[in-house]
């Protein structure tokens, strides 16, 4: 029974001063729980929290909740290769697509004049029409595809959007 007692007083000390700890006072100038001082009003309190609260630039914590973003800025996905992807991979079946974060999902399908089944996952994640900006996962019903078969599919994709970018004459 003592060495119980002894574990509950230990664990209650360490208790005490990890919640000491929190209060921001300190033992040696006596605000244990961080009074002694008096002099600072409620407003003052709440001035001083309120400035810590905010960055550099006078944002807020709270700032990160509100959606102050403007939609039409914010999508950052090459159209070009959006539209050449759809018209490239046109024999699969979309099964889900985020024009947001950039990614395409299709289903199986049978490009023309082939003989397997193909599905892929498309990631646009660049506004630049250049070739870092396009991620292909191509598989089989078997598993991946070759990376020949793959690099054909990115090759396919490019090409197709710099011929769009070309006929909207845009350069």
């Amino acid at each position: 029974m003592g060495m119980k007692r002894l574990i509950t007083v230990g664990l209650s000390i360490v208790a005490l001063v990890g919640l000491t700890a929190c209060g921001g006072g300190s033992l040696s100038s006596g605000k244990v729980f961080g009074g002694g001082g008096g002099t600072q009003t409620a407003q003052t309190q709440r001035q001083h929290q309120t400035d810590d609260d905010r960055n550099d630039d006078g944002s807020t914590v709270w700032d990160l909740f509100q959606n102050n973003d403007d939609p039409n800025i914010t999508v950052e996905v090459n159209r070009y290769i959006w539209n050449a992807t759809m018209d490239v991979l046109s024999f699969m079946p979309v099964e889900a697509a985020d024009p947001f974060s950039g990614i395409i999902v299709f289903g199986y399908g049978t490009p023309p004049g082939g003989r397997g089944a193909y599905k892929a996952t498309v990631h646009v994640n660049d506004p630049a029409l250049d070739a870092r900006s396009l991620n292909v996962s191509l598989y089989t019903r078997a598993g991946p595809a070759s990376s020949d078969a793959t690099h054909a599919i990115e090759d396919a994709i490019l090409t197709r959007a710099r011929q769009m970018r070309l006929a909207d004459g845009k350069l």
